[in-house]
């Protein structure tokens, strides 16, 4: 079938084509099929929607399809069905338990990037590797794909060392220290983070109050050779695109196979060349890892990961039973993270994080003696050369490196909860402080969050403040307030929990 493009002012982040109801018909076409349009020697791959919004003879392009192909309105192309790609088979064999041979696997991560395989066939590869595991050698294998069919960052200034943490617990700002503490001992730690996809605030978040997260590939090479340290979100450098489709169906579908998450950690540390790697395991109630057993059983994988693609990585178990610090939401804790770095001071958890594991990369990197590097973190710290160092990550990625904690624009619609017994607290919800702050508004609205004035263990009476809510609308205030009553995310106990009499 021959047609002229139009181009839709439209994403459907399914690579779409839209195709008149009469010229499907002519050609045989049915929605979802797969289409190959080709044009000179351009070749892309589409899914066919049909509706008579364009007319006889056009084909509609989504604006998903031209970000990676760029087509001219009324070029001439060639539309013809694709046929189903032989990945699909290996998909099945996946979904009947069988072990994927490394070709097999390459061509599946091919097929996800070129968009030959569907969301419905993307879906079921995840869904099989929920049920049915991945080896040490198909993660391996899964991993270099998902890196070798993407971007690849070449950094001359060495070693390169890179920390990852797997998530779960809010307010987890803790790499906007580490960086900078890393990075002013004289290492160089080139960090990509990602934006929220379950939480209030991911990293590349919280720093996009401060400064640009969106660079190109050359860019980031440019700071890192100049200053030894970014951060910056990966989502736009096309590191490991294949994670980004999966990512994609895993919110969806909710769930998070193990093996896939361990390759597209390791894919984007592989991709920009990273040699020494600290995973940052937080474990307890709430997060992602709720058992010491099942944290060191994730770090022996990530270690032999390491091992297979020639990386050395260490792994560090953090408490993440309550929030780290007193914020959560992009600019609360974007202001939290900058004043720590101004006065070297701060919340205990955030700052006795930052500084063990920022210590342990000092020791990894060699610039520290086994066993003194959180000390030497703490000097960097304290003296001021980390927070000079995020000035000047923060002005060659474009912001203003004299921005001060009060500059940070906070949600001004605000409600505070306030201890409706005298006690002590027990226990901090970390889910359920997640979905209050993202009802308010994080990690979309900025300043949107919730600033905590206790933290487990501490003491309080009757009527003091516990948290308060941040908004930037009245409507996200009133619907967040809703929500925390339901969730009631603070537990507040007298010493005696229970009495029993006699039975």
């Amino acid at each position: 079938m021959r047609a002229r493009t139009r181009l839709l002012d439209v994403n459907t982040g399914n690579f779409t084509v839209f195709i008149n109801p009469e010229d499907a018909k002519e050609g045989r076409l049915h929605p979802e099929d797969l289409v190959k349009i080709e044009t000179g020697k351009r070749t892309v791959y589409g899914t066919v929607a049909i509706g008579d919004f364009v007319g006889r003879g056009e084909i509609g392009i989504s604006q998903d399809i031209l970000e990676v192909q760029p087509f001219s309105e009324g070029e001439a192309v060639v539309v013809v069905p694709a046929g189903t790609p032989e990945s699909v088979r290996y998909i099945r064999k996946k979904m009947r338990g069988e072990k994927l041979r490394k070709v097999e696997i390459e061509a599946i991560v091919k097929d996800i990037v070129d968009r030959k395989l569907r969301d419905v066939e993307i879906s079921a590869f995840v869904t099989a590797l929920e049920i049915n595991g991945l080896d040490m050698d198909e993660i391996a294998a899964l991993t270099v794909a998902m890196a070798e069919t993407g971007h690849m960052l070449d950094i001359d200034r060495k070693p390169i060392m890179d920390v990852h943490s797997i998530g779960g617990v809010p307010g987890n700002k803790t790499n906007v220290l580490v960086v900078p503490i890393v990075a002013a001992a004289g290492l160089t730690i080139p960090k990509t983070s990602s934006r929220a996809i379950t939480s209030a605030a991911g990293t590349a978040d919280v720093v996009e109050v401060l400064t640009n997260v969106t660079l190109s590939l050359d860019e980031i090479k440019r700071i890192v050779e100049k200053i030894g340290a970014c951060l910056v979100w990966g989502g736009a450098l096309n590191l490991a695109p294949a994670d980004d489709i999966t990512i994609k169906v895993e919110r969806r579908l909710s769930i998070d196979p193990r093996g896939l998450m361990l390759a597209s950690i390791m894919s984007k540390k592989y991709a920009i060349g990273s040699q020494y790697i600290l995973i940052d395991i937080p474990t307890g109630r709430g997060v992602k890892v709720e058992s010491m057993e099942e944290a060191r059983s994730l770090a022996r994988d990530f270690i032999e990961l390491g091992k297979r693609l020639g990386q050395y990585v260490e792994v560090a178990i953090t408490y993440g039973g309550q929030p780290i610090g007193h914020t959560v939401g992009p600019a609360l804790e974007a202001k939290e993270a900058l004043e720590a770095l101004m006065t070297g001071k701060g919340p205990g958890s955030l700052i006795e994080k930052a500084l063990g594991l920022a210590g342990i990369l000092l020791e990894m990197g060699g610039v520290a003696p086994a066993g003194m590097g959180k000390k030497i973190a703490r000097e960097i710290l304290e003296s001021g050369k980390a927070y000079q160092k995020m000035r000047e990550i923060i002005a060659e990625q474009g912001g203003d490196p004299d921005i001060k904690p009060d500059d940070v624009p906070i949600g001004d619609k605000t409600y505070t909860f306030t201890a409706p017994t005298s006690g002590y607290v027990t226990g901090i919800d970390n889910r359920a402080v997640t979905a209050i702050a993202r009802e308010a508004g994080a990690p979309e609205d900025k300043g949107a969050g919730i600033t905590f004035h206790v933290k487990v263990g501490e003491k309080v009476k009757e009527g003091d403040p516990l948290f308060t809510i941040h908004a930037e609308s009245e409507t996200r205030l009133d619907r967040a307030i809703v929500l925390a009553r339901r969730l009631d995310p603070i537990k507040i106990e007298g010493m005696v929990l229970q009495r029993i009499g006699n039975i």
